[in-house]
């Protein structure tokens, strides 16, 4: 609720801070005092036009700061928009809005001291006050605030949460389509090249290592000859080929029957004849492996052939897909697993497509029998609506709940008289809900924001809020010129039903009125007024005590002496007793 405001420089207000209660809170004075200046100063610190005319005279800046104390709802609602701007540092249970308006033009705005966009601040104050004679402000003429206040006035939310449920799951569904098609025919582009990189790497049959053995294999072919020449020489030195020839062995079987003798004659020096005789054990297979080698070694083209054209496939797959064999192999896995990935999202496509058409016509079937419960509760809303306009003294007023839909070939499938049409949907359904009114007999119905203005609109959105009270959660209202064009009967109306928000709905009314009727059933009352200080003209506000208010509802009344007294009196019992029944009841 709006628990203090603070006006300076505005207009003919020198210096005014005004406390308002929780509850009915009434303004009062003559015309011209101020009182919807200060309902002007209000609307700019939400955000409102501003206009440096309004500056007083002879200073620089005008400056209205308002201070509002929130319930859990509206923190649960402000917090986030306050914390994405970093503007909830010492946030407790009140916000403060402020505005400055220079002369030149400049405007500043401040949200919880922090400097901000007239935009931001009206994003913030939106849902704390509706505010009557100023349509920017008033949540009711804003058709998307309409199907919201109906769901909830016929107790709707179950039926509607299970309608966004069902939208979040197709848009999940959309949101995954659309990047499974997104450009098919790179998709199709790329599919033919995973399968030729797959299919050149594998017939390729690599092995990891393999190119080393390679190049070994064809150095060893391009120089058989030479090979074999070195290693039968290295075998005629170690072994022999001819009998008459001396070898290695030979001298080494020389040197070993001579350190046989040494050992049988100086046993220390058997070790030099163990090693030895390992020495020629070695050199013996040393020789047959040279042997050996020597005789796998043979000229053959035609395997030195193969071996250059392996080598140059190797080649070739490096300069393409990496370094190595071993990075090779790693792209063709890569390969392979997107391809899968790839030829599977076909399927994919088709199983989300078969999901999306179930969904949409679950949302058709929820939609439309949430669309039927709306239509049931639209007529029992234009009931209430139309019996407190009745109260109201605009018997011949009507108010209904227009309904409409939007074809779409995508939409949610319906089955409307037994034919199937699509209806476009969001979370909230598949209706587009306005309410529509008409204020005289004869005139036909149209959207609240089009209703005339004046006091008629004003006892409009009094029925409505009424009707309403259980469940609009703006929790300040505040009515300018409500009782234009009404006599003290239907003014003693307004003021219990003004008052009655309150007590029913839980929200604060702040009202501007000069009908005492009215004021009378104020928990609070302001008599606003003007007075000459020092050559210059001022508004000022004083909170009125019982006496106070006697004397203002007299005045009000139009009489003198003690009949007007008495009729103030008489007003304030009579009311007294009103909010005593009610809250009994």
């Amino acid at each position: 609720m709006l628990s203090e405001l603070f006006i300076r420089n505005f207009a003919i207000i020198d210096n005014l801070r005004m406390q308002f209660a929780p509850g009915f809170n009434v303004l009062t004075g003559e015309t011209g005092a101020g009182k919807s200046i200060i309902l002007d100063a209000v609307n700019l610190v939400l955000g409102g036009r501003a206009d440096s005319s309004i500056v007083r005279a002879g200073h620089d800046k005008a400056f209205v700061e308002a201070t509002f104390r929130l319930n859990s709802v509206l923190q649960a609602t402000l917090v986030p928009l306050l914390e994405a701007e970093g503007l909830d540092e010492q946030f407790g249970d009140e916000i403060l809005l402020a505005r400055e308006l220079r002369t030149n033009g400049r405007n500043i705005c401040r949200i919880n001291g922090r400097t901000v966009n007239v935009n931001l601040l009206r994003q913030i104050s939106e849902p704390l006050i509706d505010i009557h004679g100023q349509g920017e402000h008033l949540s009711l003429l804003k058709p998307k605030s309409h199907l919201p206040l109906l769901d909830s006035y016929a107790k709707l939310e179950k039926e509607r949460n299970a309608v966004a449920v069902e939208v979040h799951k197709v848009h999940a569904v959309h949101s995954e389509l659309i990047d499974l098609r997104r450009d098919e025919r790179l998709m199709a582009q790329r599919i033919d090249m995973l399968q030729f990189q797959i299919e050149e790497i594998s017939a390729a049959n690599l092995k990891d290592g393999e190119e080393e053995e390679l190049r070994q294999e064809r150095t060893r072919l391009a120089n058989s000859e030479q090979l074999a020449r070195n290693v039968g020489e290295a075998i005629a030195l170690i072994a022999g080929m001819e009998d008459d020839e001396a070898t290695i062995v030979d001298m080494l079987g020389q040197a070993e029957r001579a350190l046989s003798q040494v050992a049988k004659l100086d046993e220390s020096k058997a070790a030099l004849l163990e090693n030895l005789q390992g020495l020629t054990f070695q050199l013996n297979e040393l020789a047959a492996e040279a042997q050996d080698y020597q005789g796998s070694l043979e000229f053959d083209p035609q395997r030195l052939d193969e071996v250059e054209e392996r080598l140059e496939l190797l080649h070739t797959l490096k300069r393409k897909y990496g370094d190595s064999v071993a990075e090779i192999l790693a792209v063709e896995a890569r390969a392979v697993v997107e391809l899968d990935q790839i030829s599977n999202s076909a399927e994919r496509i088709t199983a989300l497509e078969n999901e999306t058409e179930k969904l949409l016509h679950t949302i058709g079937q929820l939609g439309d029998a949430l669309s039927q419960k709306r239509q049931a509760a639209a007529q029992a809303l234009a009931q209430a609506v139309e019996q407190q306009l009745g109260d109201l003294h605009m018997k011949g007023a009507r108010f209904a709940v227009e309904f409409s839909r939007e074809s779409r070939v995508d939409g949610a499938y319906v089955d409307v008289g037994g034919q199937v049409d699509r209806f476009a949907y969001d979370q909230t359904g598949i209706d587009k809900g306005e309410f529509v009114i008409s204020a005289n007999p004869g005139e036909p119905l149209k959207p609240m924001a089009k209703v005339a203005s004046g006091g008629e609109t004003a006892r409009l959105m009094l029925a409505l809020k009424t009707a309403l009270a259980a469940v609009d959660a703006t929790p300040t209202l505040i009515f300018d010129e409500i009782d234009q064009g009404i006599g003290g009967r239907v003014g003693d109306v307004v003021g219990r039903k003004l008052w009655g928000l309150t007590a029913v709905g839980n929200h604060q009314v702040i009202v501007v009125t000069h009908l005492p009727q009215l004021a009378g059933y104020g928990d609070i009352h302001f008599h606003v007024s003007k007075h000459v200080v020092n050559q210059r003209t001022t508004t000022s506000v004083q909170n009125l005590d019982v006496s106070g208010r006697i004397k203002e509802l007299a005045a009000m009344l139009g009489t003198d002496g003690e009949t007007a007294v008495s009729g103030a009196q008489s007003i304030l019992n009579r009311v007294q007793q009103t909010k005593k029944l009610t809250i009994a009841n």
